[in-house]
């Protein structure tokens, strides 16, 4: 291995611990709270942090089927913030509309 393929690998470890540290982070602020949007908004910084870890893992393997996943999980995980949203402004909304009465 040439120096140029180390030099390489000791990034993407670098990069792939730094993501693993701001998924750690933004879990527990997704537990923590306060507001239900806090909650969401970390979810989809989780979500963001692994689809970029994703694609750093594909650089490193040099596995192009990882690329499929990727895309796959970039779905899921737009989806999923998406229902959050919604269910969330639905919340908002019936509540209001019951301090209203």
């Amino acid at each position: 291995m040439g120096q140029i393929e180390i030099a390489y690998q000791n990034l993407y470890t670098f990069c792939l611990i730094v993501m693993g540290l701001c998924i750690v982070v933004a879990l527990s602020r997704s537990v923590r709270g306060p507001e239900i949007a806090d909650r969401i908004l970390a979810i989809n910084m989780i979500g963001t942090a692994v689809i970029s870890a994703i694609l750093v893992l594909t650089g490193l393997l040099e596995e192009t089927w990882l690329l499929d996943i990727c895309l796959v999980y970039v779905l899921i995980s737009f989806l999923a913030v998406a229902v959050l949203a919604t269910v969330y402004i639905r919340r908002q909304k019936k509540e209001k509309k019951e301090g209203d009465k």
